[in-house]
């Protein structure tokens, strides 16, 4: 396989990367939709609207400064299209989350806004990975090199950890995990998210140990130390985690 990946379209062609990207917010869109008509929503209409552009800009932002930051020497190149360049998948998380946190305040929700957003987020993130891979090394998510059997020459002749991969077989082992564990407990309102959001920052934090990343002379990369940030604001699921759910009781 050459990487990148691209169709043919006419006289040029269409990456697989773009296309992905691009199912991936349709479909999980879409997925959303089905969802909230089926489980219902406590949340209105208007109100989910307002928290939907709330999340975007605090995921606009949160993706390029955590991205701009991921090479601190790079800094001083600082411009509008070296900050619309950079952009990573957990500065989006995290500043969805404030933008999301502050939004609720302002309009006064206090019911959880993102357990209903669980599902279609991790099949809208396993859709945008698969065209990760296919996009190769122009896309920055390959790993270190290895020389494990199934490491992957992406296009520069080096067998590289497919770390694109790595990270779909944990979405959707997070997936089917998630519904075995629903089907024995009844999770507590916003323990859904917190169970996702903790577990991709946790998996996130070491896997860039096998990426290609800028460490700082403590040994962390900018992308781990927002892991942990994101990490210790749920701490409280580390210190009570009896309170995410309570068992289920069939007759």
């Amino acid at each position: 396989m050459h990487f990148p990946v691209n169709i043919p379209f006419g006289r040029s062609s269409i990456p697989v990367h773009f296309i992905c990207e691009t199912l991936s917010y349709f479909l999980g869109y879409r997925y959303y939709v089905y969802l909230r008509k089926r489980s219902g929503d406590a949340i209105t209409s208007e109100n989910r609207f307002l928290i939907f552009i709330g999340a975007a800009i605090g995921a606009f932002l949160g993706s390029h400064l955590v991205g701009v930051f991921e090479k601190p020497a790079l800094l001083h190149q600082m411009s509008f299209i070296y900050f619309m360049g950079n952009k990573t998948i957990v500065g989006g998380f995290l500043g969805g989350l404030i933008g999301v946190e502050i939004t609720k305040r302002i309009i006064h929700v206090s019911v959880s806004s993102g357990d209903l957003m669980v599902y279609p987020i991790i099949l809208g993130m396993i859709i945008g990975r698969v065209g990760c891979f296919f996009a190769g090394l122009e896309d920055g998510t390959y790993g270190i090199p290895s020389n494990l059997p199934w490491a992957i020459d992406f296009g520069d002749g080096t067998r590289r950890h497919p770390t694109n991969l790595y990270e779909i077989i944990f979405w959707i082992s997070l997936w089917f995990g998630l519904i075995l564990f629903e089907k024995r407990h009844q999770l507590a309102d916003r323990s859904r998210f917190k169970l996702m959001m903790i577990s991709y920052l946790v998996f996130r934090f070491l896997i860039e140990f096998i990426k290609p990343d800028y460490f700082f002379s403590f040994g962390l990369s900018t992308i781990q130390l927002a892991c942990l940030a994101g990490i210790l604001y749920y701490y409280k699921v580390f210190l009570y985690p009896s309170k995410l759910s309570k068992p289920r009781f069939y007759a």
